[in-house]
């Protein structure tokens, strides 16, 4: 799975950048990474997302596993790769029938947050159970919401690309060939936001700190993120009335 997403919808780190990235690729200029994926894969789908970016996916490869689904309900696209263990209760949950997938969960638990849903994100996103990553995008309110489960189970790398758009993937040559040195591994236990940045929803109340990384050749990559054990802020979704928009807000 792909996912490119233009510098206003997704603000990525500026820690994830590289100086030592000056040959990376403009990702959305003339759909060049897009193609590119294309080309790997014949059979893959790519859905173009207007000035947002584009989002791609293939089944190609798949691992039994840990499958890769596909959803779009209304104005939102999921792309989920994984297997989540509490299906049922989670269905039950947010009212879903006994045919939805995991992918259909994950729409329905952002849907339920944009909603003003009663949980935090992180608490959201805590209550998952299993092996997953996923790419989400709201192109009705222009939100971008992607996560890695605790344990990294699920091969996702994330980087920026020559003008800082995200790049996001299972597969890390794509990555590499969208932003060269200029990504990592997407952190684990973590979730992205295109207002809130970068989380952790295991410890939401730390701040997340940039730990440079280093190739076998001794140049500095995109960095990756721990917590930081030793700050604390505030968290929480905002109230503001029951037609608000949590993602405006957090």
């Amino acid at each position: 799975m792909l996912a490119v997403f233009d510098k206003s919808v997704a603000k990525c780190p500026e820690a994830l950048q590289s100086p030592n990235s000056s040959n990376s690729v403009y990702a959305l200029k003339d759909g060049s990474l897009a193609k590119h994926f294309s080309a790997l894969h014949p059979d893959s789908v790519s859905i173009n997302l207007s000035i947002s970016g584009f989002i791609a996916y293939t089944s190609h490869k798949r691992n039994p596993l840990l499958p890769r689904l596909f959803a779009a309900v209304d104005d939102i696209f999921c792309l989920f790769q994984g297997h989540i263990e509490n299906v049922a209760h989670l269905k039950q949950q947010y009212g879903l029938d006994k045919t939805a997938s995991e992918v259909n969960i994950i729409i329905e638990a952002y849907r339920s947050l944009r909603d003003r849903g009663p949980y935090p994100v992180d608490q959201v996103v805590r209550d998952l159970h299993g092996k997953f990553a996923f790419i989400l995008f709201d192109s009705s309110s222009m939100v971008a919401f992607i996560a890695a489960d605790a344990d990294g189970s699920v091969p996702f790398y994330w980087g920026a690309d020559s003008e800082g758009h995200v790049v996001v993937s299972d597969d890390i040559e794509i990555v590499k060939k969208g932003c060269q040195k200029s990504f990592a591994p997407f952190p684990k236990g973590c979730f992205f936001t295109s207002t809130g940045g970068l989380r952790s929803y295991e410890h939401p109340r730390n701040e997340l700190k940039p730990v440079p990384r280093v190739d076998s050749s001794g140049e500095v990559c995109g960095s990756t993120f721990k917590v930081d054990s030793e700050s604390r802020k505030e968290t929480g979704m905002p109230r503001a009335g029951s037609a608000a928009d949590w993602s405006s807000q957090y």
